[in-house]
């Protein structure tokens, strides 16, 4: 296909593609969902190789957030039954951190609710940055606590945080759609103050809620000119309880077409699958691995994720491998004397991080894996009338709410974390 060779040789080059291509990309059909995965794969292999980076999210804050977001289950007026509690002593995020680094995450990304820090807040976010370096070393620390105000980037960095979360979300034209308590452009300058402040910068994507293929292209095309570090790519988990919880659009060859496409536009970035890859990729995960070289390790903000055994089990068949402490993670074009930073950031910390102000990398709809679920069951076993021990799978075009599971487990709960 001529289309997917002109963006292999222009992703080895650096050129963006054109709008047209980009859209061109996610018109693909089903049938040749696997040569677009090939050919983004070269891409993602010239730049990263095999490697995958694994991030692991420590939820600081749950729930209780004044803000409208309308695909957050933290969101003002949820009904979501998720976990609500206050912020978590340094320590407690500390051990909670400790899980993730365990079980083989190279960053760990601390999450608040809310719209912002107030400057206590950053005091308090600052000391547990501190501690979880102090007690892990080699470690990179993601913040992700909404919207910044002037020199809360630069005491982030002072107390030792490598990089800032803060996504898009969606395109300019649809945001007020989206959220009306804050802007676009809001978004906009808080990642611009991350990398003023010599942060590594992390801006991504929400896909999933009614957009369309033009809004998608939009988003990543403003993402491409801010330049982050890292673009994590989110799929909206609709939570019951919150205003999108009927919008189901998704497929698991759709999903592998946007990544190809945020690859293309983006192709030396670290791309990150985050929230909701379970529920929608399902049985797809490692073709995603094709395209991307970032995903969570384990559970979410406030939905359960697959078993962190099962990632790693994942990434391994597929031929991949876990990228260690030691290794830089973004070409050596962008590290600019910092590992993974921003070009001109002034040396800041390795790759990047993710979301909206509802979590790091991953809306707060996170998503549950199969054989995730608290009560431990698999995705599909349960009977619903039919043969005891059958399986039952709603077909691809429908809803899959049996793959939503609220996180009962990790910050917040006596339960130990999955990691």
């Amino acid at each position: 296909m001529d289309l997917l060779n002109t963006l292999v040789d222009k992703g080895l080059r650096r050129e963006t593609p054109t709008r047209e291509e980009a859209l061109a990309v996610l018109a693909t059909s089903d049938d040749d969902v696997l040569d677009v995965v090939a050919a983004a794969g070269k891409v993602r292999r010239h730049w990263f190789g095999r490697r995958v980076k694994l991030n692991y999210l420590v939820n600081l804050k749950s729930g209780l957030c004044p803000e409208d977001c309308s695909y957050c289950s933290q969101r003002l007026g949820s009904q979501a039954g998720i976990l609500k509690y206050t912020w978590l002593k340094p320590d407690e995020a500390s051990e909670a951190a400790a899980a993730g680094l365990a079980g083989g995450a190279k960053r760990v990304c601390l999450v608040a609710s809310g719209r912002g820090p107030t400057d206590r807040d950053v005091d308090r976010v600052s000391e547990t940055i501190r501690t979880i370096k102090e007690q892990n070393e080699g470690v990179e620390v993601c913040a992700c606590l909404g919207l910044l105000s002037d020199g809360q980037a630069e005491r982030l960095r002072e107390a030792g945080a490598d990089a800032y979360n803060h996504n898009l979300n969606t395109s300019e034209g649809t945001y007020a759609d989206i959220t009306t308590t804050h802007t676009y452009a809001d978004r906009v300058d808080t990642v611009n103050k991350a990398h003023a402040a010599g942060l590594s910068a992390c801006s991504g994507l929400i896909a999933g809620m009614g957009e369309s293929d033009e809004d998608l292209v939009d988003v990543v095309f403003a993402l491409r000119e801010l330049d982050p570090d890292s673009v994590p790519v989110n799929f909206l988990i609709p939570f019951e309880g919150t205003p999108l919880a009927k919008e189901w659009h998704l497929t698991p060859q759709r999903c592998l077409r946007i990544l190809a496409m945020v690859r293309f536009v983006c192709p030396d970035v670290e791309v990150r699958i985050a929230g909701g890859r379970e529920v929608h990729l399902r049985s797809l995960q490692p073709l995603a691995l094709h395209l991307a070289n970032s995903i969570f390790l384990g559970d979410y903000l406030t939905s359960e994720g697959q078993a962190g055994k099962a990632d790693l089990e994942m990434i391994a068949d597929a031929g991949f491998e876990v990228e260690g402490t030691g290794q830089v993670t973004l070409p050596e074009h962008r590290t600019g004397g910092g590992c993974g930073a921003h070009e001109g950031a002034g040396g800041a910390g390795c790759g990047s991080h993710g979301s909206a102000g509802a979590g790091c990398g991953s809306p707060a709809e996170g998503g549950a894996g199969c054989g995730a679920h608290a009560e431990g069951g698999v995705c599909g076993s349960h009977t619903e009338g039919g043969v005891p021990g059958s399986v039952s799978v709603p077909p691809a075009s429908e809803p899959r709410t049996d793959l939503v599971a609220v996180r009962r487990r990790g910050a917040g709960t006596d339960v130990a974390p999955n990691a």
